[in-house]
């Protein structure tokens, strides 16, 4: 598959964030055009401006609720096919033939993906064991939360909640983690609140999962929670989304599930909501 085929997506982000210049250069002067359509207007700022209609000027649990209901319509992958998905999702920009390692930041061979030391597996970004769901097909494989990782930091990360502080991790520069928490690197610190909070919307008890829901706490085991919810919101708006983790969003959608992680679209939406 040629990644490249996807990728104009980004570009009409560019150019639709420029034409959402008023059109008018001064006051009084005439307008020579038709005005433009409120609906017309709204996809010329978010090109999934109809994607998310329903849940359009909602907010708290009315927004929870209307995303819910939007991105549960979804195509799934088995486990097995989140290996060959995840070398696409997450390619290296600069090397076709590397996915980049979530954690690490480093870039390794696709070919390297398996079970050992220094290969490279699937990261559960909701650790499995936080709602018992292990590899089922849905929480299990969905790729808005799978994410590839050297054996050995994933093992180090284990199921930890999220916070700050603790001792460096080996081949993961950057990121800390301690007796009860994992903190990643500052490059994927909103990557990683925005991948928790799409969890705790699509799954919600209704498809035979359980309930996922974030708290304030760490040392959540095997309870269907994750925390922090304070520091995520933090991490959100001091990593915003890049072009790796939208185009990351935008080939899922496109290729694999069809649904969309509405946080990367909207990072907005995660103050309003929590």
């Amino acid at each position: 598959m040629r990644i490249s085929r996807l990728t104009p997506w980004a570009a009409a982000l560019a150019a639709a964030a420029l034409f959402a210049v008023p059109a008018a250069a001064s006051a009084g002067q005439q307008r020579t055009t038709a005005p433009e359509s409120p609906t017309a207007a709204a996809a010329a700022v978010d090109p999934y401006a109809d994607y998310y209609a329903s849940a359009q000027g909602k907010t708290g649990a009315a927004l929870k609720t209307a995303l819910h209901n939007i991105i549960k319509t979804q195509s799934k992958v088995t486990y097995d096919g989140v290996w060959n998905a995840l070398k696409v999702t997450d390619q290296d920009p600069a090397n076709s033939n590397n996915v980049i390692l979530v954690y690490s930041g480093r870039s390794q061979s696709k070919a390297t993906n398996g079970g050992g030391v220094n290969d490279w597996n699937r990261e559960h970004v909701w650790a499995k064991s936080h709602g018992d769901f292990g590899t089922a097909t849905g929480p299990g494989t969905d790729l808005h939360h799978l994410r590839p990782e050297d054996v050995t930091v994933n093992s180090t990360r284990g199921n930890k909640d999220f916070d700050k502080g603790g001792s460096p991790v080996s081949e993961a520069p950057g990121s800390l983690t301690d007796g009860d928490s994992f903190e990643p690197r500052d490059a994927v610190k909103g990557d990683v609140a925005r991948m928790l909070l799409y969890m705790a919307v699509r799954y919600d008890g209704g498809d035979g999962f359980a309930d996922l829901e974030m708290n304030d706490k760490v040392n959540n085991g095997s309870a269907p929670l994750f925390g922090r919810i304070s520091l995520l919101k933090q991490w959100n708006q001091m990593d915003p989304p890049d072009a790796f983790e939208q185009r990351r969003n935008q080939v899922i959608f496109d290729v694999y599930q069809h649904n969309r992680n509405p946080f990367i679209d909207h990072p907005e939406w995660v103050n309003s909501i929590w």
